[in-house]
Formats: structure tokens, sequence, C-alpha cells
């Protein structure tokens, strides 16, 4: 006989009810977050309302909130009040807090109040997975990526963008006095209303430009001499296109499990002065000594990598293409050799770039070689269209912060072949987007780089904290693993990040 699977009538009464633990799978990965936050000491970490107060209304424990908090981050879930209908409907929200209904203002707030303490759990769970081996290598990549702020681009002005909105302005009051005029010698019935209308406009205009004078002063005092109105913090960047308002949010990733094992939110549109900064959190994050880190060439910073070099760790750059000798055609600097014992270059035509002078620029100490056999060089117009072809070095080049040719392509073509780095989105990139689809949507309404670090999106928990969830199910399935997997340790009264006892 044909027929359909039939469900359960809705009135159908059972002597036997299901426990809601029986509608979560034992692989669940609901488990991990109620297994991870139940072992966190929240008071230590910073949260409100962790000791009930004596009198008033009972108020809902923080770790049943963060539960809620991490759930939606999760689950792209975007906004408090979504949350609370969730809450109201979802099966595995029942499970984890234990049918609790909180309103959308109740996590609003917790949200808000808590900022530091929720970034403190994400510096617990890179703990976490650093203790289960997931971080096993001493190896990360650093990449960026610019994220958009709640700041228009017409509320953002530079000094040129400033200049060009206020002469816009006082040509269009221009045209609007010369209009005046012309209004005044027609009839007095029609010249009386476009007289009112212009007046109105010119009127407008003026209080726009004295607006404008008073961002002025404000840029003047400003170092970058640039000011967003919306989201003061944000700054204007280039991008593939038209440039945008937001901020560059920077990312080490481990090389095995391309885990993301630190991240900073930055308002510097490139990412040259990001590199020792990153590579100093991700060692003291992945709590190692010894530390290797592979970046683009967008990172390539004499001053950055010889701090990391004093810093004790390794860093592998490809050297940024500075000249445009080599697009034109001609010899490029790499077709230059150094001998240091002679303190001079040799060029491709076998002769000699001796040392000229030492100058001062930008704060760098740079030395300047040139030849004197230029003009009678055969392979000149293969060199400089100038007199002479000069040669720059930096004071330190050739010590940290030049690796050998060879060895730099060969670890770029490591990282590249792995996925880790370069293409045209690297694996910290590509993180950080899937993180931002997951956590912009949870934070993207809240202005400023402060609430930003702070806000529940993809700069407070990982970006890749799904990723992760399952690592740890790998680990183990039911909830005594699971437990035990988190514990590590005696977890409670124990500083992870210290590793030791609090004391």
């Amino acid at each position: 006989m044909k027929r359909f699977i039939q469900g359960e009538h809705r009135g159908q009464s059972s002597l036997l009810p299901e426990s809601l633990d029986d509608y979560v799978a034992d692989t669940n990965p609901v488990r991990v977050v109620d297994v991870f936050v139940d072992e966190l000491d929240l008071g230590q970490l910073g949260f409100d309302g962790v000791v009930p107060a004596e009198t008033g209304r009972p108020a809902y424990h923080p770790a049943d909130l963060l539960k809620i908090y991490i759930y939606g981050y999760l689950n792209r879930i975007q906004s408090s009040r979504r949350l609370e209908r969730e809450a109201q409907r979802n099966v595995e929200l029942m499970w984890l807090t234990g049918r609790l209904m909180p309103d959308f203002k109740t996590i609003a707030n917790f949200r808000k109040d808590n900022g530091k303490a929720i970034r403190g759990v994400c510096r617990q769970f890179v703990v976490l997975c650093q203790q289960l081996g997931l971080f096993s290598e001493a190896l990360v990549a650093i990449d960026g990526s610019k994220f958009k702020a709640v700041n228009n681009r017409d509320r953002n002005f530079t000094s040129a963008k400033l200049q060009r909105r206020m002469e816009e302005i006082e040509s269009s009051i221009n045209r609007y006095l010369s209009a005046l005029d012309t209004a005044d010698r027609q009839e007095p019935a029609v010249a009386q209303v476009k007289a009112e209308r212009l007046h109105d406009k010119i009127a407008t205009l003026k209080a726009k430009l004295q607006e404008l004078k008073e961002i002025e002063v404000q840029l003047n005092e400003i170092p970058d001499k640039q000011i967003s109105l919306t989201d003061p913090d944000a700054r204007s960047m280039k991008t593939r296109g038209t440039g945008m308002v937001g901020y560059n949010v920077q990312a080490a990733v481990d090389a095995k499990h391309h885990l993301i094992v630190t991240h900073e939110v930055t308002n510097d549109g490139v990412d040259r002065d990001q590199l020792s900064a990153m590579a100093k959190q991700a060692r003291e994050a992945m709590g190692v000594e010894e530390l290797s880190a592979v970046a683009d060439r967008g990172y390539f910073k004499g001053e950055e990598i010889l701090a990391c070099h004093e810093a004790g760790i390794t860093v592998f750059v490809p050297k940024t293409l500075t000249s445009g000798a080599t697009a034109a055609g001609r010899f490029g600097k790499g077709d230059f050799i150094y001998d240091a014992a002679k303190n001079e270059y040799r060029c491709p035509a076998g002769q000699s770039l001796i040392w000229r002078f030492s100058s001062v620029e930008k704060g760098l100490k740079l030395h300047r070689y040139w030849s004197s056999h230029c003009q009678g060089c055969a392979l000149k117009e293969h060199c400089t269209p100038s007199s002479e072809r000069r040669v720059s070095r930096w004071e330190h080049e050739g010590e940290p912060a030049e690796f050998g040719k060879n060895r730099t392509l060969r670890i770029s073509r490591t990282f590249r072949s792995r996925g880790v780095i370069g293409g045209r989105q690297g694996r910290g990139e590509r993180l950080l987007h899937q993180g931002g689809k997951r956590g912009a949507v949870l934070g993207a309404k809240y202005p400023g780089r402060l609430q930003l670090q702070q806000a529940p999106m993809q700069h407070t928990l990982p970006p890749d904290a799904q990723v992760r969830v399952r690592f740890l199910h790998r680990e183990g399935q039911d909830r005594a693993q699971l437990s035990q997997l988190v514990r590590l340790q005696s977890v409670r009264g124990f500083t992870w990040a210290h590793k030791g006892r609090v004391p």
C-alpha cells in the first residue's frame, strides 16, 4: 500500500515523555559550549553579577547569558531580540540554558557591560586550543583584512576632501547670489518668490560652510589629519575599487590547523607597521619561546623586521619592489651585488658603486652609493636615464631585515601551496571574512574601535570558533570526555593565561 511517513498527532499524550537531553545529539557542538562555559571562572574574568545581590529580584547567572551569546555568535543570530525569540523556540538553546528565556534587554545589557570579560573568554579559548595541541607548530602566518565601519564616506574628511567640499559650497553660494541678482530684475511678484527661495538656499549653504570650518579646526588637532563624524575611530582606506571607511583587522593564523591565534583591530590602512606587534602577541598567546612568522610583501618594513629579530622572532617576508626600474625594463636593485667588506656595490657592468654620503630620511639612516663610470658605460641605457645610477642602503639592511632571496621565495611558495598566505586571499584573510559574515551581523552596529574590540563579533570571539568547536568534538564525544578535555588541569581557580594557580 502506498503511503507517506506519518507524524505524531499534536494532542497525543505520552506516559514516558522524552527528556530535553534526548533532543540534543551527543555530537552536537552545543555540548562543547556548555562544558566550556561551566568550567570558566567568570568572576576572575571580570563578569558582573557572578555573586547574586542580597536584595531585589533574582538575576540570570552570567554563565547562562554567556552561553546564549556564544550560541548566537556560532549560529549567526544577529540581534538580542532574535536571541530572545530563539530562547523561546530553539530546542538547543532550551537545553543549553535549562529553558531560561531572558528578554532582549537583558541580553543586550550583558553584551554591553561585559565586553572586556568576553574578550577574556576568547583568550581562554585560545589557551585551551593550545593545551589540546591544536597549535602544535610554532609557526604562524600574519595577514590583515579591511572591514567597513558604520560611517558613510561623505562623513569622513581629510584636509583635501574638506577643502574640495568648501570650494563646492562657495561656488554654489556665488551661483545663487548671481541668480538672486537676476531675480531682482524680474517682475516684483515673481522676484519675491524666487528671492525667498534663493535666500533659504544661501542660508543653508552658509550654515553648512560654517559647520565645515568647525570641522577644519578639529581636523588640524588630529595627528593623522583625518576625521570621521559617525565613527570617530574609523579611517578611510584604500581597497580594490573606490575605497572605504573602516578598520584593518589583523590576524595571526596557526600554520597547521589554520586556527586564528590572535587578532587586533587597527585603523591603520596599511599593514606595514603591524608585523612586530602581531608576532609578539602570537608568541604570547601560543606560550612558546621561539616563533616563526610569515607574511606577504605588504608587511615588509626594515624597522618591523628588526624589532622581531630583537625579540627573538624569525620572520619571512618577501621584499617590496620599490623601484620602477624593473617595470621599465632596466636593472633593479637586486642586480647590484653588495660587498660588505669593501662597503660598495658591484653593478652588472662590473663597476664599483662606492659610498658617497649618508642621510636621514623619515627617521632612517640611509647610505648612498654611485659610480663615476656611468657616462661611458655600454649598459647605461639598460640601467638609468640619469647621469649616474644611485643605490640607497638602510643601515640595518642585510642583517635580519633581509633574508636570502631563494630562502624567502621558498618559504613563500611553501605557505602559498598550503593556502596559508598568497593568492587573492590568504587563509587568515578568508577566516576573518568568514567570521565577518558570522560576526559582523552581531557587531557591525557598534561604532568605534574600542567598542569593536569588545562588541559581540568576529574580533571578540575568534572568527574560527565554529572550527575549533568541531576540533574539540573530534577529540571527545560524551560529556565526561569533553569535560576532561576542557579541564586539562583543575580549571576552577586555574589561570590558563599564566599557567599557574591563583594565589
